[in-house]
């Protein structure tokens, strides 16, 4: 099954009670089918909802901000969210729901093969680690699984509905922008290959592997 297969067989899904609570239309993700580098968000949102792509309202446009300041750009990474159709009154997720949509993102990320994934806010933290984990103990470390690096971020919206958070988000998102410098940062020759990224280091250590190269 291609990306593109797996998007329109869920056109319409009828698998979980959003689909009956006012869901327009099921938010696949958009973006490059290849993309190294994946993002993870919650949910769709009202404007998401009705455009059927993934952060496109206020908090997509800060992340559009963000991922200047780290150097990337919608064109060359792809975004997701954990479950696929809006929520009532853009609530949280139930367990349910999640465990629903769950092996459609797992899909779509093995279909992309990202050697990066940029997990933002708890729910898709949580999910993709497998793990009852807060973002905020392990925001901006990077976090080897089997087949990729998970790299948590705190979600732009919630730095829009707490201003206190908008200087932790930006500096996440510096954090981000060191470790992906880094990764394709050639090193000198006879220097020993960098420690691979561990879930229970105490800081970010960047995994060796060249994001952006063939």
């Amino acid at each position: 099954m291609t990306l593109q297969e797996l998007g329109e067989s869920l056109h319409g899904c009828q698998r979980c009670k959003l689909s009956g609570l006012g869901r327009s239309r099921v938010v696949f993700g958009t973006g490059n089918p290849k993309a190294a580098v994946m993002f993870v968000g919650e949910a769709p949102g009202f404007h998401e909802d009705r455009q059927g792509e993934p952060f496109v309202g206020a908090a997509g446009k800060l992340l559009n901000d963000l991922l200047q300041s780290a150097g990337l750009s919608r064109a060359e990474i792809y975004i997701a969210n954990v479950i696929k159709c809006r929520p009532p009154d853009n609530r949280d997720p139930e367990p349910d729901e999640v465990e629903t949509c769950k092996p459609f993102l797992l899909q779509q990320i093995d279909l992309i093969k990202p050697k990066l994934v940029c997990t933002l806010g708890n729910w898709a933290t949580q999910t993709i680690l497998e793990k009852k984990v807060g973002i905020t103990k392990i925001r901006g470390q990077a976090i080897r699984l089997k087949d990729f690096v998970v790299f948590p971020l705190l979600h732009p919206a919630a730095a829009l509905h707490q201003g206190n958070l908008r200087e932790p988000l930006h500096e996440d998102f510096r954090k981000l922008k060191a470790y992906l410098d880094q990764l394709n940062t050639p090193a000198p020759p006879g220097q020993p290959a960098q420690p691979s990224a561990s879930a229970t280091s105490a800081e970010c250590q960047p995994a060796q592997m060249d994001l952006f190269g063939s």
